[in-house]
C-alpha cells in the first residue's frame, strides 16, 4: 500500500502524513485489526468479492449498510445521511427532463456531496438517458466522506472532488453550473464558523437564518453557483419551508427565493425515506430560467403517499419510491397542473403581511383613560401613600422601599434605587395598588376594566388605563440631600399586536386587503405600526382532508354488536 502515490496514500491514511486531516486512517485501522489477530483474514475476505458489477450507488448503499450495523463512523447525524437510491433516481429524472439535447458538457455541482453518492449517482443514471459529457464537481468537509468521493471520482471522466468548508471557502468561486443536486446537512449548526458568514465578501448570503440551522444558506450559495439557465434539485427538511417568524432571516431567504422567481416546484416525499431519520423530507426545484407559463408560480406536490413498503427494513427506512410513483410524480411536475395531490400556485398565496398594531384597550363601558388626558400622554400625581394589599396585611410601598436601605448592603443610595426599580418592575397595577393624594384615592377595578377616582367615599370611573409607580434618584444639592423619589403617573391601556394578513403584489390592493381585515376583525381602536411581509410554505394547510365521521347510527349497531359478542364470550367462560 506505500507503492500508492502520495495523494492515494493521503486519502487513505496510509502513512499519516496529513495529522489535520484523518480522511479514511486505513494506517489506523489496520493497526486495530492487527491487535485483533484478523487483518489477515480481512483483507483476504474483501479480496474475494467482485465489486466491478455494483454502481457507485449500489456501493454507497452497501457502504451505508455496513456502517449503519456496525460502526455508523460517518453519518452521525439525521442532517449527514446518505441519499437513497429511490431519491436519487427521483431527482435524475427530474433533471433529465429538463436538460437541454445538445453536445455541450453539463456541468453538475454538489456543494455537500459526503461520500459522492448522490453525484455520482445521479451522473449514471442521466448518462442512460442524453448523449451529452458530463463534469462532476464536488466539495465536502467532512473527512472520511470527501476521501471516499476523491477515491470515486478518480476513476470518472472529468471529476472533480475539493476538501473544505463549502460555505466558508468554495473551491468553485470561478464555476457556473448547469446543475445542482444536493442533500446539504440539515439541523446542524453553523455558530463556529458564523463569524466568516457574516463577513463573507462574495455576495452569496442575502439574509442569514438561525446559527442552529444552515440548511437555506445552501440554498443561497447554490443559486450564486448555478449559471443563467441553470437549475437545482435539493433535498431539504420541513424546517426550510416554515421555521422563522416573518422579518426572520429564514423568512427572508424564502421571500427573497420567491421575490426572485427561483422556486419552480417543491416536491414531499413520504416519511421513512432516508436509512437514519424518519422525518418529512422535500425536494426543492430552483430555477434560474423559469418558463414564461411557469413566471411567479410555484407547484407543490404531496408526494407522501407514493411509495411501497419495504419487505425489510434498512435501518429507519421502510419505505421506497417505486418505479409506477416515480414516473406519476415526473408527470404530474412536467404538466405543471393541478391534480388531486399536486396544485400550482401564485407565488403571493405564499406571501403574508405581518401587521402590527398598537390597540387602545377599552374598559367595559368602551371608554379609555386617553380622553381625559386632552393631548397630554400621561396623568401625573404626586402621591402621598402608595399601598397595596395582600391577603396577610398592607404594605406602604414607599415608605416601605426607602426605610429598608441598608448602606450595609448597598455601595449608595443610587445602587439601591436600582434595586427599588427592579422591585417595581415586578408590580402590578392590578393587585390592590392605591394611590393617595390631595384626598383622592386612585386603583384599578378589575371586573370593570377601568381606574377608578374615590373622593370622600364617591367613584368616577375613568376608563381603562394604567397606574405606574417609578422611582428616580437626585443627587445632592446644596439645600438638599440625595434622594430616592417614587412618583406616579396615570396611562392609557396600549397593547402592540399582530395580524396576519393575506398578501397582494399590488400595493394598493395590499393596502386595501389590510384596511378590510381590520376593519373586519379588530373592533378596538387602533393605530398602524409597522409591517414586515413574510414568506411560509405549509404542505399541512394546503392538502388538509378532514376526517370523515361515522354515522351515529352506525357506530350504535357497532357497540350493539360488539356488546353482544361480550356476552356470548362470558357465557362461553361461565361467568
Amino acid at each position: 500500500m506505500k507503492g500508492f502515490d502520495d495523494e492515494t496514500k493521503d486519502l487513505l491514511g496510509i502513512d499519516k502524513s496529513n495529522e489535520e486531516e484523518k480522511f479514511l486512517d486505513i494506517s489506523g485501522i489496520s493497526g486495530q485489526l492487527k491487535k485483533k489477530k484478523i487483518f489477515f483474514a480481512f483483507v483476504k475476505g474483501w479480496s474475494e468479492i467482485d465489486l466491478k458489477p455494483f454502481s457507485n450507488s449500489e456501493i454507497t448503499t452497501l457502504e451505508e449498510h455496513i456502517k449503519r450495523k456496525w460502526a455508523d463512523i460517518s453519518a452521525e447525524t439525521a442532517g449527514e445521511q446518505y441519499t437513497p437510491d429511490d431519491v436519487i433516481v427521483l431527482i435524475s429524472e427530474i433533471v433529465n427532463a429538463k436538460i437541454a439535447k445538445n453536445e455541450e458538457f453539463l456541468t453538475i455541482y454538489d456543494p455537500s456531496c459526503g461520500g459522492g453518492n448522490l453525484l455520482f449517482g445521479a451522473e449514471d443514471r442521466i448518462k442512460q438517458s442524453t448523449e451529452r459529457p458530463i463534469a462532476t464537481y464536488g466539495q465536502d468537509w467532512n473527512d472520511s466522506l470527501y476521501a471516499l468521493a476523491k477515491i470515486e471520482s478518480r476513476f470518472r471522466d472529468n471529476s472533480s472532488i475539493e476538501y473544505g468548508n463549502t460555505l466558508t471557502s468554495t473551491k468553485f468561486y470561478d464555476k457556473a453550473f448547469d446543475v445542482v443536486v444536493a442533500n446539504p446537512p440539515h439541523g446542524i449548526t453553523w455558530k463556529d464558523f458564523s463569524n466568516d458568514i457574516y463577513n463573507d465578501k462574495t455576495g452569496q448570503y442575502h439574509f442569514t437564518p438561525s446559527t442552529s440551522d444552515g440548511q437555506l444558506l445552501f440554498n443561497q450559495h447554490i443559486i450564486s453557483r448555478l449559471n443563467d439557465t441553470g437549475f437545482a434539485v435539493v433535498v431539504h427538511n420541513g424546517s426550510a419551508l416554515f421555521s422563522g417568524d416573518a422579518g426572520s432571516g429564514e423568512s427572508n431567504i424564502r421571500k427573497w427565493l420567491f421575490d426572485n422567481d427561483l422556486v419552480e416546484a417543491i416536491i414531499q416525499l413520504p416519511t421513512d425515506e432516508f436509512f437514519n431519520t424518519g422525518i418529512f423530507t422535500y425536494l426543492w426545484v430552483l430555477n434560474k430560467n423559469k418558463p414564461n407559463t411557469k413566471k411567479k408560480k410555484v407547484m407543490l406536490i404531496d408526494a407522501s403517499n407514493k411509495f411501497r413498503l419495504l419487505k425489510k427494513n434498512k435501518g429507519k427506512k421502510r419505505k421506497e419510491i417505486d418505479e409506477e410513483s416515480k414516473k406519476e410524480i415526473l408527470k404530474t411536475f412536467l404538466e405543471y397542473k393541478d391534480n388531486d395531490y399536486s396544485k400550482v400556485f401564485d407565488r403571493d398565496y405564499f406571501y403574508f403581511n405581518k401587521r402590527s398594531i398598537i390597540l387602545t384597550n377599552l374598559d367595559e363601558n368602551g371608554i379609555s383613560f386617553e380622553q381625559f388626558l386632552n393631548g397630554k400622554k400621561s396623568l401625573k400625581l404626586d402621591a402621598e401613600k402608595i399601598t397595596q394589599k395582600n391577603e396577610d396585611d398592607e404594605i406602604n410601598i414607599d415608605q416601605f422601599l426607602i426605610t429598608n436601605y441598608d448602606k450595609g448592603n448597598f455601595d449608595s443610595l443610587k445602587s439601591y434605587n436600582d434595586k427599588i426599580k427592579e422591585r417595581l418592575s415586578n408590580l402590578n397595577y392590578k393587585d390592590n395598588l392605591r394611590v393617595e393624594t390631595n384626598g383622592a384615592v386612585y386603583y384599578f377595578d378589575n371586573e370593570k376594566e377601568t381606574i377608578i377616582k374615590e373622593v370622600n367615599g364617591k367613584k368616577e370611573e375613568l376608563g381603562c388605563g394604567k397606574i405606574n409607580v417609578k422611582s428616580s434618584y437626585k443627587r445632592a444639592t446644596k439645600s438638599k440631600p440625595e434622594e430616592i423619589v417614587i412618583s406616579v403617573e396615570l396611562i392609557p391601556d396600549y397593547e402592540k399586536d399582530y395580524e396576519i394578513i393575506p398578501y397582494s403584489e399590488n400595493e394598493e390592493k395590499n393596502k386595501k386587503k389590510i384596511s378590510e381585515f381590520m376593519k373586519k376583525c379588530v373592533s378596538k381602536p387602533f393605530v398602524y405600526s409597522d409591517n414586515v411581509v413574510g414568506v411560509e410554505i405549509n404542505f399541512n394547510k394546503v392538502f388538509y382532508k378532514p376526517e370523515i365521521l361515522r354515522e351515529l347510527k352506525v357506530i350504535i349497531e357497532e357497540i350493539k354488536t360488539q356488546d353482544k359478542e361480550l356476552k356470548q364470550l362470558e357465557e362461553d367462560l361461565g361467568l
